[in-house]
C-alpha cells in the first residue's frame, strides 16, 4: 500500500477522462491514441467505470461530491458517438455534475462532431467545447493528415451553436514547415471571424517517435524553424491582442469571462485525477487526516499505462492501470511553481528583498521579456518564447539569495 493510501485520499474537484480513439493518427502526433474508424463508447465507459472501482479500492484518490471541472480530450472523444458523454455522466455519478457553475469541456474533430453529437452532449451536460481546426489550409491539413476540409470547423461551430453550446475554443498549430506555403494571418483572420470566446495555439513540435519525427531524421521533412515559430506566435500575439482576446497564458486567449478553468487547475498546482490510457493524476502533497495539506511531504504524480489494449484488459480485470508514479520534493515543485507562475498572465511574485532574483528579473523588464508590478513579474510574450531559460535562472537566483 502507498504511503497516500495509508492517509486518507486526496479528494479531487478537477477529472480528465482520456478518450483514445482516433480516425487516423496525425503526422506529429504523440499522443496515447489508438486508430479506428469509429470509437467504442459503450467499452470506453466501461473501462473507466472500471477503473473508478479500482482507484475506490486503492483509496489514493476521491471524487468529490460535487466536481469543478470536467475534461475530456483525446485521442477524438467526439468519435465516440452522441452517446458517450450520457454513460459517462453515469460513471463519474450524475450528482457530482450539477454544479450550477462546472466546467465539462469536451475535446471534438469537425469531421465528427455532428449535429447528433452536439445535441447529445448538450443534453448530457458538456457546457464547453474545444474544436481542433489546427488550420484551414487544405495543402497543410493534408500534409498534417487531418480528416476535415477548410470549411470543417465552420460547420462543427454551426452544430455547436445550434445545440446552445456557446462556450467553444479552437485549437490553432503554427511553425509548420516553409515549404507548405501556409498563411497563417489568414488563419487568424478565419478564427476571429467566428467570433469564439477562446482560442489555444500550439506550436509544432516534432517528436522522436512520430512519422514526423522519422521524417525529420531521414531526411524527407525539416526541423522546426525557429525564426519562424517566433513569428508566427507573436503575430497571433499582436491580431487577438488588437481583437480584445485577453493572452491570459502562454498558450491560451480569452475573452472576458472565458478562461479555461480546468486548464487553470494545472497551472496553479491544484489536484486532479486522470482516468483513461495515458492519463496523469497530481496530489499536491500526501494528505493529513482531516484531508488538511502536510507540507512538508513531496507532492506525488502518478500516470497510467499508455496502451489502450492494455489500460483495457487491466481495469476490467481489477488490477490497477498506473504504470508509474514519482514524488515531488520540495526543489522540484519550487522550480515548478515559478515555471507555472511565469506561464501565466498572473505572473509571479518576487518580492523586493531577493536581490539577486530582484536584478535578474529587472533585467528582464529592460530587455521586454517580461512586466512588473510592484513585486509582480509578469512576461510579455517574447519573454514567453524563452520560459524555460527564465524560469531555470530564476528559480537560480532564488536559491542564491
Amino acid at each position: 500500500m502507498s504511503a497516500q493510501a495509508a492517509t486518507e485520499p486526496t479528494v479531487v474537484r478537477s477529472v480528465y477522462v482520456h478518450a483514445p480513439f482516433c480516425a487516423r493518427r496525425c503526422f506529429y502526433c504523440d499522443f496515447a491514441v489508438s486508430v479506428r474508424r469509429e470509437g467504442g463508447a459503450g467499452e470506453w465507459s466501461a473501462a473507466i467505470a472500471a477503473e473508478v472501482e479500482v482507484l475506490a479500492r486503492e483509496g489514493g484518490f476521491a471524487l468529490a461530491e460535487e466536481l469543478a471541472t470536467v475534461f475530456v480530450g483525446g485521442g477524438t472523444p467526439s468519435l465516440l458517438g452522441p452517446d458517450a458523454m450520457d454513460a459517462l455522466a453515469e460513471v463519474l455519478g450524475r450528482e457530482r455534475l450539477g454544479a450550477a457553475d462546472l466546467e465539462w469541456t469536451g475535446e471534438a474533430n469537425p469531421e465528427s462532431f455532428t449535429p447528433e453529437v452536439a445535441g447529445a452532449w448538450a443534453r448530457a451536460g458538456v457546457n464547453r467545447v474545444s474544436l481542433g481546426a489546427q488550420t484551414f489550409d487544405e495543402g497543410a491539413l493534408r500534409w498534417m493528415g487531418r480528416l476535415h476540409g477548410p470549411e470543417g470547423p465552420g460547420r462543427a461551430i454551426a452544430s455547436a451553436r445550434r445545440a446552445g453550446l456557446e462556450n467553444l475554443s479552437v485549437d490553432l498549430i503554427f511553425g509548420l514547415p516553409s515549404h507548405l506555403e501556409r498563411d497563417w494571418r489568414a488563419d487568424l483572420d478565419r478564427v476571429l471571424a467566428f467570433d469564439v470566446p477562446h482560442v489555444s495555439l500550439y506550436g509544432l513540435t516534432v517528436e522522436p517517435g512520430t512519422p514526423l519525427g522519422r521524417a525529420v531524421r531521414e531526411g524527407r521533412e525539416v526541423a522546426v524553424d525557429e525564426d519562424r515559430y517566433s513569428d508566427e506566435f507573436l503575430v497571433a500575439a499582436e491580431l487577438l491582442g488588437a481583437a480584445g482576446y485577453e493572452h491570459y497564458e502562454v498558450s491560451n486567449f480569452a475573452r472576458p469571462g472565458a478562461r479555461s478553468r480546468h486548464n487553470a487547475v494545472y497551472w496553479y498546482g491544484e489536484p486532479y485525477l486522470g482516468l483513461g490510457n495515458g492519463a496523469h493524476s497530481y496530489a499536491p502533497s500526501i494528505r493529513a487526516p482531516g484531508n488538511v495539506p502536510d507540507t512538508s511531504a513531496p507532492s506525488i504524480r502518478r500516470w497510467n499505462v499508455r496502451s489502450w489494449e492494455t489500460y483495457r484488459e487491466r481495469v476490467l480485470g481489477g488490477v490497477s492501470p498506473e504504470e508509474g508514479r514519482e514524488t515531488v520534493g520540495p526543489a522540484e515543485r519550487d522550480l515548478e511553481r515559478i515555471w507555472l507562475g511565469l506561464r501565466t498572465r498572473d505572473g509571479l511574485e518576487v518580492p523586493a528583498d531577493r536581490a539577486d532574483a530582484r536584478a535578474l528579473t529587472d533585467g528582464w523588464t529592460r530587455d521586454g521579456l517580461a512586466t512588473r508590478n510592484r513585486d509582480t513579474v509578469r512576461l510579455t510574450a517574447q519573454g514567453w518564447l524563452v520560459l524555460d531559460r527564465l524560469a531555470i535562472d530564476l528559480d537560480a537566483a532564488l536559491r542564491a539569495g
